[in-house]
């Protein structure tokens, strides 16, 4: 009789096992099925072909959080102002989940109609904050723009919440920008976002970047912003294009063991005379 006992026992614990295997099962594809659904709605939304002016290059890289069910808001955009300027924006959606890609594109989105109306960094930071606070979302995001004048090579720049951007000249000069911060987009109804100008000197390069590229487990944000600005001045005296510069900044974020998105944008002006480089 003992024996028969102890033999429904060993089976109902096996059925309960057997289905406690099948409900950990169908939640992992449904996770999984979330994180691929995130990552669809990244690549969707981030931009294809970047605008083009004689003298200039922009080059992107984007190493997307694919690490357990991570999956963030981190974007990068370029596009063309009404007054033949270029728009540049890079940022960040806090959070990790199908609802922080989703926002992402909102506010990417809201950047470039904003755009339509104002190029002024400020002010249109200014405006797609109150245009985020309306959605009545928790989500909050950090982002920098930026406005290329071709034709002088006057940048003008405005931050919220986000991390300064380097830059680096073909004299050997490079640092990491000095200009006032305001807060994260969607947080504070009312803020102003103070502007900063400089020039883009002739061989010199402007590096945006997200903080998946400079902070994590292995490496503080201080350290990691010094590895970008060392980069950027070799490839500025160098004379090394965009692209490369752009693969050499995202393959250097592989040290910082992040689980976060990573993205790069690399603005590069030519030297007086020298070839189109990429």
């Amino acid at each position: 009789m003992g024996r028969k006992r102890l033999t429904g026992d060993g089976d109902e614990l096996l059925a309960r096992l057997g289905s406690l295997t099948t409900q950990v099962r169908e939640r992992a594809e449904f996770q999984r099925s979330q994180v691929e659904l995130a990552i669809a709605l990244q690549r969707d939304m981030l931009p294809g072909d970047m605008p083009t002016a004689p003298g200039f290059h922009l080059a992107v890289e984007y190493a997307p959080a694919c690490y357990g069910l991570n999956v963030g808001g981190d974007w990068y955009d370029a596009f063309r102002l009404p007054d033949g300027c270029i728009g540049l924006s890079i940022g960040d959606v806090q959070g990790h989940n199908i609802e922080a890609a989703a926002f992402m594109g909102q506010v990417r989105v809201g950047l470039r109609a904003l755009a339509s109306v104002t190029g002024d960094p400020g002010e249109l930071l200014s405006r797609t904050n109150e245009l985020l606070l309306t959605l009545g979302t928790d989500l909050f995001a950090t982002c920098t723009f930026v406005r290329l004048d071709p034709a002088t090579g006057v940048l003008e720049s405005a931050r919220a919440g986000h991390i300064p951007c380097v830059w680096a000249t073909a004299d050997g000069r490079s640092g990491i920008a000095e200009d006032e911060c305001g807060p994260p987009l969607g947080i504070l109804g009312g803020t102003d976002y103070p502007v900063t100008c400089q020039r883009l000197s002739s061989g010199g390069v402007f590096v945006l970047l997200t903080d998946g590229v400079v902070e994590g487990p292995s490496m503080n944000i201080d350290e990691g912003l010094d590895q970008v600005v060392r980069l950027a001045g070799i490839a500025a005296v160098a004379g090394m294009g965009a692209g490369r510069l752009a693969e050499a900044v995202i393959k250097g974020a592989e040290r910082v063991g992040h689980e976060d998105d990573a993205a790069v944008l690399v603005l590069g002006h030519d030297s007086p005379g020298a070839h189109s480089r990429p």
